[in-house]
């Protein structure tokens, strides 16, 4: 060693630092660092906005079954950090393009908190934004006395266009029900908002997403004057004062048989609101213009409290083909209003002047014999200027 004296009075041998490390020091077996995500398994700050954390990292997540999952932005399982702590949301959505529909399957909810103790009476409500909460809004039915409800229920948007799908998105919150639990309103335990984009026409798409904290944002100024549009919930979007009116399922058909053409008024879908309360009482006018006598006008019957009214009503106008070519059919949707004037929601127009699928819908109809073709046509803001 350094620092003695070596037999027969020599000087003592020194040994360089470079030596003395060489000596001293022992590495032993080389071990893996650990991680510090092995320590603290929630905290990924490169991870994808949304997701949860256990999916990420094969170390400190549970086995993955082998079999095919939902496409799923999160686990619904057990307490974990806050991007899981108000539970997920099963749900399949099918954007069908053959009938104008969007169908939103609200499979089940699992891990759900709720600030008191004991079992949740749930539903799960449905938006379509930017859009009147009111005209946009269906729900499930409530499952109770389970943080882990089962609903199984489909609801479905009529009248929803590739346009649409373009620019719209689905909020889904799942909602404690407030009349089991002597509450004014529903409770927000989470939402989510899908873009309805990013859907295949034709294609079901199942999601299994965590639930987040509720978007609350200032209502437009442009709604506090607007009649009608007091009972608009505040996350509405900004976008809905340029909304449209609504729009029109009609079925036209030239029968050969009966000599005349058959107009079918189905349903409307997203209907401006125009009572107080948030709804509207709608009904439907038809007009054949220019025309005299009784014939020549209808309307449907009056549908209660509704922004998605369901008529399935059939009118029919006598005349041959050529005739009616130099016709327009004038189609106006009305709320009824007791005692009062009744108010204009908004109206189509169809004739050989038309454009789009308005002049496609009158020109097939008139050009085929007994060929029924249904078509979704929106509602514009101009009253037709004729008398009742």
């Amino acid at each position: 060693m350094a620092g003695t004296v070596a037999a027969g009075g020599r000087r003592p041998q020194r040994v360089s630092m470079q030596e003395h490390m060489a000596i001293d020091v022992s590495p032993g077996p080389i071990r893996p660092i650990h991680l510090i995500s092995d320590y603290f398994p929630h905290f990924y700050p490169f991870a994808e906005p949304g997701l949860c954390t256990r999916d990420l990292h094969p170390a400190v997540a549970p086995t993955i079954p082998s079999a095919p999952q939902p496409q799923s932005d999160c686990q619904p399982e057990g307490d974990s950090d806050d991007s899981t702590a108000l539970g997920t949301l099963e749900f399949t959505l099918l954007f069908d393009a053959d009938n104008s529909a969007l169908h939103c399957t609200a499979h089940c909810a699992k891990g759900l908190k709720s600030p008191a103790s004991g079992s949740m009476d749930t539903y799960v409500k449905a938006n379509l934004l930017p859009g009147a909460s009111k005209a946009s809004q269906l729900r499930t039915r409530t499952v109770r006395g389970t943080r882990g409800p089962i609903w199984e229920e489909t609801l479905t948007y009529h009248g929803f266009t590739r346009q649409d799908a373009g620019h719209k998105t689905l909020r889904l919150c799942v909602c404690e029900d407030p009349r089991l639990r002597r509450r004014r309103r529903a409770s927000p335990l989470g939402e989510l908002r899908v873009p309805l984009r990013k859907l295949v026409p034709n294609r079901a798409r199942s999601f299994d997403i965590c639930l987040e904290k509720r978007r609350l944002t200032k209502r437009p100024k442009s709604l506090d004057t607007t009649r009608g549009m007091s009972l608009y919930e505040e996350e509405v979007e900004a976008e809905v004062a340029g909304e449209e009116r609504g729009r029109i399922l009609l079925s036209l058909c030239y029968s050969s048989q009966q000599g005349g053409l058959l107009v079918g008024v189905l349903r409307c879908a997203h209907l401006a609101p125009m009572d107080a309360n948030g709804y509207s009482d709608p009904f439907v006018r038809l007009f054949l213009h220019p025309n005299s006598g009784k014939k020549s006008k209808y309307k449907t019957s009056v549908r209660k409290k509704t922004l998605n009214p369901e008529f399935n009503e059939e009118f029919f106008y006598a005349g041959p083909r050529e005739d009616l070519a130099q016709k327009t059919l004038l189609v106006s949707v009305w709320d009824y209003d007791l005692g009062t004037a009744n108010d204009f929601i908004g109206g189509v127009q169809l004739n050989s002047c038309a454009s789009g699928e308005r002049l496609r819908h009158w020109r097939e109809c008139l050009g085929h014999s007994d060929r029924q073709l249904e078509l979704w046509h929106p509602l514009d803001g101009t009253p037709p200027q004729l008398s009742d």
